[in-house]
Formats: structure tokens, sequence, C-alpha cells
């Protein structure tokens, strides 16, 4: 009666144990896995030519880089635009 006893607390414990392991949430998700999808994503996203043009538009603009003297497109826009209005 005694070996029952102890077979069955064993293996309650055994099950009680396989149950808990089974319904933890991170068992579901792999770190690494998320990381390897995310890494596919920006590689092909730098692949396309729409995605290096989206990543060029999403990079912040970096003042320190170009020198203040140096006009950029926009301002050579902007000043074509004042020298077309001055014409006219």
């Amino acid at each position: 009666m005694i070996d029952y006893l102890a077979l069955s607390i064993g293996h309650g414990l055994l099950a009680i144990a396989l149950l808990r392991l089974v319904m933890r949430d991170s068992l579901d998700t792999d770190p690494l896995i998320h990381d390897l999808k995310a890494e596919t994503t920006r590689n092909r996203q730098a692949a396309s030519g729409s995605g290096r043009s989206t990543a060029r538009r999403m990079r912040p603009e970096e003042a320190d880089d170009h020198d203040p003297e140096t006009p950029t497109a926009g301002s050579k826009a902007a000043a074509l635009g004042r020298t077309r209005a001055n014409r006219r």
C-alpha cells in the first residue's frame, strides 16, 4: 500500500511540474527567432529601392556633418524660387 502511495505522489508531482512548464508564456516565444525575423525584414527593405528611400527619410538629420556655408538641396530650391520671383 505504501508503494502505491509513494508512486502516486511522485508521478503526481511530475505531472504538476510538466503542466506548469507547458503553461508558461515564455515557452511559446523564442527571442532568437524574433531577432532573425527582424533582421530579415531589415535586409529585404534595404535591398529594395523604396526601402532605401524610406531608410534615408527616417534617418535623423545630422547637423554636424555638413558645412553651414555649403547650401543644401532645400536651400538651393528656396534660393532658386527667390531668384525666379525676383525676375517677375
